[in-house]
């Protein structure tokens, strides 16, 4: 196999394979990419089996051909190499050269006929924008459970609807469910459900980054894996199993009180008490009273702080707890400039949302409270 690539081009593909390679295996090649060169495309791919993304960029090929190299090391070598063309000439001992400029390397490389090979897509079930998937899963992907050992909640619930998308997480202490409308979506009245592992919201994440937001970003299924393709790039991810839980049940019905709190204002606050709660619970006393809502915290050997601010509310005395980090998750993710706080008494879930919150679009963000 022989080519040339332009070096800016294969940074930016090796950079969306870092994610996905693994850095610490037991099997060798997983830290390898796949690098295939075939007509006038240059292709990349890299798993570490539960994860895969295949990626492409422009290339001059001299002889077609595939095999796999070191990802990490090739990309921290090739980043530092002049804005120049890069010629790579692999041998048959599977040692690739790479010439650019006046640099010339010999870089180790293992055969292709060991890598994996990832699943074909099946046909599109929906072509989601890309802009809007990233909006969800900035939303949930916070309030994603960390514990290994809760293995349904270390990602988020995706529900595809005609003419809706939804994604929810939870991690057991707080719930997170954004949704937005959807021109395009399943032609039947089926709603399609799975579970996306948080490793694949974060690479999802990362890709956006690279594509305008209102790329259509084809979305599909199969028993197995989930897969999105926007362009020339592919993200596949096995899907977890097992059941996630009724999360319309979390959801309150009823909450009698409702304030409304200047986003910046109340994150701020939020910030600066606390400093002075248990670093692992985050506690935050939030008292509400006429007119005010009073915010404290206190350390027995640091000290304490406690702030007023006011806002419109009539209803009676309710003290109650929370996690602060939460509430921060929650005032970061949104972009309005006012939020809602709604909550029935001190042993009741409270429940955040957008000030902008619109009839096509849902963010709610619930909360259970602390003991304090």
């Amino acid at each position: 196999m022989e080519f040339t690539v332009n070096k800016s081009d294969l940074v930016r593909e090796l950079n969306l394979s870092q994610g996905v390679v693994e850095k610490k295996t037991t099997i060798p090649i997983l830290s390898n990419v796949l690098v295939e060169a075939e007509g006038d495309r240059l292709t990349l791919t890299a798993t570490d089996l539960e994860l895969g993304i295949r990626c492409s960029c422009p290339a001059e090929v001299k002889r077609p051909g595939a095999g796999t190299l070191p990802a990490k090391r090739l990309l921290d070598y090739v980043r530092l190499l002049p804005e120049a063309p890069i010629q790579v000439k692999f041998m048959e001992n599977h040692w690739a050269n790479l010439v650019c400029g006046r640099s010339r390397t010999r870089l180790a490389g293992m055969s292709r006929e060991s890598y994996p090979e990832l699943p074909e897509m099946p046909e599109p079930l929906a072509e989601i924008p890309m802009g809007l998937l990233a909006s969800l899963i900035s939303k949930t992907i916070f309030a994603i459970s960390a514990e290994e050992s809760r293995f349904t909640l270390n990602g988020a619930l995706l529900l595809l609807r005609p003419g809706k998308l939804t994604m929810v997480a939870t991690d057991g202490h707080r719930l997170a469910l954004s949704e937005d409308a959807m021109d395009e979506g399943p032609s039947d009245a089926q709603t399609y459900r799975a579970l996306l592992p948080k490793k694949a919201m974060s690479e999802l994440l990362k890709l956006s980054q690279e594509l305008s937001p209102d790329v259509k970003v084809q979305f599909s299924g199969n028993e197995n894996h989930l897969f999105f393709r926007a362009g020339d790039r592919l993200l596949l991810s096995r899907k977890l199993t097992g059941n996630f839980p009724d999360y319309e049940r979390v959801l309150p019905a009823e909450q009698p009180h409702r304030i409304t709190l200047a986003r910046d204002e109340f994150r701020s606050t939020i910030e600066r008490v606390s400093q002075f709660s248990d670093e692992r619970s985050h506690a935050v006393r939030l008292q509400f009273l006429p007119g005010e809502i009073r915010l404290h915290s206190s350390l027995s050997d640091t000290g304490e702080t406690e702030e007023n601010l006011p806002v419109e509310y009539e209803g009676p005395k309710v003290e109650v707890g929370f996690n602060a980090q939460y509430i921060a998750d929650f005032l970061r993710a949104v972009g309005e400039s006012s939020v809602y706080l709604s909550f029935r008494d001190a042993a009741s879930a409270g429940e955040f949302r957008p000030g902008g919150d619109s009839e096509k679009g849902a963010y709610r963000y619930v909360v259970m409270p602390m003991r304090l």
